[in-house]
């Protein structure tokens, strides 16, 4: 942890040194706006892909990471799973784009210490920041339900729950209606590839067609419409 105080009317309070990972400059300029007024909390270090990110992780210390689920490369997902190896105790907050429903019980299995829509974050970045920094979960209600249901014996999972992560990516992103070019773009990743990843989320889940794949998540709630 960083070790590093500010001094507020004679008195020192710890600071809360962050590190932001998102490929997008404005999202991460957005971010910072966010926190900036904030006099304990501090944005030390950006990142725009896993790789940027673990180079830092390993040269320098953070209390906290605010981390984009859709990144270039590896997805924030597989990104937080190598930080939960190597770096057990440093808290992470997963920020999507995405629904609840559709990323945060995978985030918080993961390891995740919190997840926060983005569309959510001018107003509840900061509460998120101060609740994981003093040891707590940042989950909505409607997440901890969920969890309740996932930690249920008796509860059989669903085909879309066997997926890998990366699987899982491309499957929302086929059903939200995005082409294989387009994915392959975002995933710095070849459009062959991307095919790859298609036959083997139509084997597991049982389908035949990109249609039968967004049925599938909209019957789930995986995409929203």
């Amino acid at each position: 942890m960083v070790n590093s105080y500010y001094l507020y009317k004679n008195e020192e309070y710890a600071m809360i040194n962050i590190l932001i990972a998102d490929d997008h400059a404005i999202v991460r300029e957005g971010l910072k706006q966010i926190v900036a007024e904030e006099k304990d909390i501090l944005v030390t270090g950006e990142a725009s892909n896993s790789g940027e990110l673990m180079d830092l992780l390993r040269n320098k210390s953070f209390d906290l990471i605010i981390l984009d689920i859709n990144m270039p490369g590896k997805s924030g997902l597989e990104a937080l799973k190598e930080i939960k190896i190597e770096f057990t105790d440093l808290p992470v907050l997963i920020l999507s784009m995405y629904s609840e429903d559709q990323y945060g019980l995978r985030a918080i299995r993961a390891g995740a210490a919190g997840f926060l829509k983005k569309v959510s974050a001018p107003e509840e970045l900061v509460k998120a920041i101060r609740l994981i920094k003093d040891g707590g979960k940042y989950i909505s209600q409607e997440l901890a339900e969920k969890m309740a249901v996932s930690f249920d014996k008796g509860q059989k999972s669903l085909p879309h729950e066997n997926l890998s992560d990366r699987e899982y990516q491309i499957m929302c992103a086929i059903a939200s209606g995005q082409s294989a070019e387009s994915i392959a773009h975002d995933l710095s990743i070849s459009v062959h590839t991307v095919y790859s990843y298609r036959n083997r989320i139509l084997e597991k889940l049982a389908l035949k067609t990109n249609v039968e794949i967004t049925q599938y998540a909209i019957q789930n709630k995986l995409i929203e419409l």
